[in-house]
């Protein structure tokens, strides 16, 4: 069980870390707003994970990854959501054609960008399938939902301190806007895979 059990944190891993809505918008607010609302976000970001995790461990995953109209409605309310995020990191600057930190809460933020994500849910529901089939304890479910959310704070919140490096906030202070611009038309991409 303890080769099980790493293997499934190998793979948590990966999926949190690979370029998606949560690792861009997570890695420009750590960036453009600090150690305190990188942490935030986290937090937000986790909750979602928690939700999903509860859901595809419950087996309720089912019903998005067969599609149909519920999968559909997310899938667009998702695109609207992300879209929403990217103009919001174009139209932020101030007066000075500086980058102007968002007034809206990072944990927020963080959790409707993880929540609306219905790849998240896609991909905890067939990644959490194969280990839960076959014989286990009882408590094997909830050790696997502990790792899925605490993988994600751990790192993620790691990741924030790392962003907070003095050569990487001085680099990111340089090319803020050009970062964001970048960001903005990575979470475009996103949006457009998703209804597309």
């Amino acid at each position: 069980m303890t080769g099980e059990l790493l293997a499934f944190s190998l793979v948590m891993v990966i999926g949190q870390f690979s370029p998606g809505p949560d690792m861009l918008l997570l890695t420009r607010t750590s960036l453009a707003e600090g150690l305190k609302a990188g942490w935030l976000m986290v937090t937000g970001i986790v909750t979602g994970l928690a939700f999903h995790a509860t859901f595809a461990i419950g087996g309720m995953a089912v019903l998005v990854a067969k599609g149909g109209p519920l999968a559909t409605i997310l899938y667009w309310i998702a695109a609207a959501y992300l879209l929403w995020l990217a103009f919001g990191l174009l139209t932020k600057t101030n007066g000075d054609g500086e980058v102007a930190p968002s007034k809206r809460s990072p944990y927020l933020r963080g959790l409707f960008c993880n929540l609306l994500n219905p790849k998240v849910l896609v991909f905890f529901a067939s990644v959490v399938a194969p280990f839960l089939s076959g014989e286990h304890p009882e408590w094997w479910p909830l050790a696997l939902w502990l790792l899925i959310v605490g993988e994600g704070l751990v790192f993620w919140c790691l990741w924030v301190w790392l962003l907070q490096r003095k050569r990487v906030r001085q680099a990111y202070q340089k090319a803020g806007r050009t970062l964001d611009v970048l960001f903005a038309i990575a979470l475009t991409c996103l949006a457009v895979n998703l209804i597309v």
